[in-house]
């Protein structure tokens, strides 16, 4: 941005690096170029100062569609003067003092551009119905405006170039946006409806094979438990048939002990018997040859092994002459006295 300071009849101008100024004194040019850097008297001088750098003009308009439909067009368009001595002299860009209104000429340029960008934009979209405006309507709006304006005259007269053209939007009403709108809304809910429901149906079938996999599993757990008692209840009763088993086996075990012991001593005793008989036998044969005498001193003497202790024996006449006759057959017989045997028993 330029500035100015003023003194009394005289003033320094001082500019900027994107501003082209023009000074013109009595008429003719006494200065002009980027940066400059002067005195100058009020009274007799005009100065302007034109924009070098690149300009931007957002725009916005509405046309009429072949059928009949209303949209509005946004665009951009990027513009820059080069030829600012011509522009200064076509458009308005004086530096004004203090208080006075600012300078109109980037004002006029707008009005020029926006001008020119309706009738050619109308134009096209005129031959165009929405449909197509719509669909399409922003490149070809794009490459019409960009080579109506590059070779509009006027503005090559002025000294204004442009740069490049933006056609941001194509839009229509807002009543006629929603009902166009509404079909694809609804595409896109009943696509969201459709994948709300596969997603459902996906989580019905996982809760179904979760539910048939719980149920395999608790006949699987049922079969086995089956399976358990039924082996259980094979195992109880071959153990039991075992237990059987072996008790029989114990028994006739035992029986046969029993038999083997009773049948020993049955040989035993039978043993036993025969030698007692034997025995007999033979003592009786050898008391068969005996006399009367030798057999009564056997007796005496297996008597004598059964008899209780006999502390004092009193032997009468009678009984040992009876004794003495059979030992001594041949011998006289003596008389003897009458005497009385007593026996007294002690323990």
């Amino acid at each position: 941005m330029a500035s100015i300071k003023r003194y009394p009849w005289i003033s320094h101008f001082l500019g900027s690096p994107t501003g082209y100024v023009v000074h013109l004194q009595k008429g003719a040019v006494k200065h002009q170029g980027v940066g400059q850097a002067f005195w100058f008297r009020p009274a007799n001088s005009v100065l302007s100062e034109v924009p070098v750098d690149d300009q931007e003009l957002p725009t916005l308009f509405h046309a009429i569609t072949r059928d009949h439909q209303d949209v509005s067009v946004q665009a951009n368009v990027t513009y820059r003067f080069i030829d600012p001595v011509s522009v200064s002299s076509r458009l308005d860009f004086g530096l004004q003092g203090a208080g006075a209104p600012p300078a109109a000429g980037k004002e006029q340029v707008a009005t020029i551009i926006g001008q020119l960008c309706q009738s050619h934009a109308i134009d096209q979209i005129a031959a165009t119905t929405l449909a197509q405006a719509l669909e399409h309507g922003v490149s070809q709006l794009r490459n019409v405006l960009t080579e109506a304006l590059r070779t509009d005259s006027r503005l090559m007269s002025t000294g204004i170039e442009i740069l490049g053209v933006q056609v941001l939007a194509v839009r229509p009403e807002s009543d006629v946006e929603r009902a166009l709108q509404t079909p694809v809304r609804e595409q896109l809910q009943a696509e969201a409806d459709r994948a709300v429901y596969e997603r459902r149906a996906v989580a019905v079938e996982r809760e179904r094979t979760i539910s048939e996999n719980e149920m395999a599993s608790q006949i699987e757990l049922a079969t086995r438990r089956e399976n358990l008692v039924t082996q259980e209840g094979i195992n109880s009763r071959r153990e039991a048939e075992e237990r059987a088993a072996a008790g029989l086996i114990q028994a006739h075990a035992a029986a046969e002990r029993q038999g083997i012991s009773a049948t020993a001593e049955a040989n035993q005793v039978r043993i036993v018997g025969e030698a007692a008989a034997a025995k007999e036998a033979a003592t009786m044969e050898v008391y068969q040859g005996m006399d009367q005498a030798t057999l009564l001193a056997l007796a005496f003497r297996e008597a004598a092994g059964s008899l209780p202790n006999i502390g004092n024996l009193t032997i009468t006449p009678d009984l040992l002459s009876g004794a003495l006759a059979g030992l001594f057959k041949d011998a006289p017989a003596v008389q003897p006295q009458p005497a009385a045997v007593t026996a007294r028993n002690e323990r």
